[in-house]
């Protein structure tokens, strides 16, 4: 029954977001376009600039199982998942995992994005805005993205109630994910 409830907001949320009734997250002007997202579909491209000034695009990492995550400096629970995620992908970069770490930060905080991105494992940049193309402004953090090695998306993270990555988490979505052999 909780799963009807959950599935009506998620429709009711894009269905505003789609009329341009974005002030509900986060007075963003552009509609989201999360309809675009579905698991087991190709998944909409990402591109990271990262603070080191390098791009690296979703689909030059085809082959890989790739988790787009999202976060700030100033958000709590991301602070608390990011050592978990970065530990996770350092253990795990040899079985084809990529991570890219995406901040909602704003350039005057650079400073302390590039202290937490120093502990990280993973490359990080500043998004530039809330709105992630097809994954729609971004207005929760931590959200996260989970592409399969054929380009699918495999986990859509605005439909976890918790989104935050714990070692749990990802076991269960990501460690089979890594384990599957890339399709021909």
């Amino acid at each position: 029954m909780a799963r009807a409830s959950d599935h009506g907001r998620r429709a009711l949320l894009r269905h505003a977001l789609s009329l341009g009734l974005s002030a509900a997250a986060g007075g963003l002007a552009q509609p989201a376009r999360v309809d675009a997202l579905r698991v087991g579909a190709p998944a909409p491209p990402l591109v990271l600039h990262t603070l080191a000034g390098d791009s690296i695009a979703t689909r030059d990492l085809v082959r890989q199982v790739v988790i787009g995550t999202f976060w700030a400096s100033w958000c709590g629970p991301c602070l608390a998942e990011l050592p978990i995620l970065s530990d996770y992908a350092q253990r795990r970069r040899a079985q084809g995992l990529a991570v890219l770490g995406f901040s909602l930060d704003a350039p005057d905080t650079l400073p302390a994005v590039r202290s937490m991105a120093a502990r990280l494992s993973f490359p990080v940049g500043l998004l530039g805005s809330a709105y992630a193309g097809a994954y729609g402004p971004i207005w929760r953090t931590p959200v996260s993205f989970t592409i399969d090695r054929g380009g699918r998306l495999a986990d859509d993270g605005w439909l976890d109630r918790a989104p935050a990555w714990t070692e749990a988490r990802l076991q269960r979505i990501v460690t089979p994910l890594l384990s599957a052999a890339a399709p021909a």
